[in-house]
């Protein structure tokens, strides 16, 4: 059912108070004509006693430092065997039949990059996110 005013929304009145009448709170206004207002920086308004210049914190020069660039490693960058110079992660669901076939991937990885040396393993769960968060088996291998 159709309220009578909602009907009437848009021809309505409500309210033709003056916006230029000053807003009175009990005792004090809110614009107060003793009060002036504060100037902007670009106004010279002579009367400030506010330094614009730097503060000393008693430093031996004014100057910033400057920084000298680095230099360059010129040597050939090497690796030494105890270095880890990659990671990779596998995860799978945790059910029997997915937890064989991530023993099956990580062992084709390994087989396939013979030249890999594991420095260093971590296994976790946790959830996954996807179609639908599920706990799964995170292993990371270090190389």
């Amino acid at each position: 059912m159709d309220d009578i005013d909602s009907r009437d929304f848009e021809t309505k009145d409500f309210g033709s108070e003056d916006l230029d009448d000053m807003v009175v709170y009990g005792d004090i206004s809110a614009v107060s004509p003793e009060i002036k207002p504060v100037p902007f920086d670009e106004e010279e308004t002579g009367d400030t006693e506010v330094s614009h210049s730097p503060l000393n914190l008693g430093g031996a020069t004014t100057e910033m430092p400057r920084v000298g660039a680095r230099a360059k490693p010129t040597g050939k960058l090497t690796s030494t065997p105890e270095r880890i110079t990659g990671v990779k992660t596998f995860f799978t669901k945790l059910h029997p039949g997915a937890i064989e076939f991530l023993d099956e991937q990580i062992s084709n990885w390994l087989r396939n990059n013979v030249g890999i040396v594991v420095k260093r393993t971590n296994v976790t769960t946790g959830e996954v996110q996807a179609k639908k968060t599920e706990p799964n088996i995170i292993i990371t291998v270090w190389y």
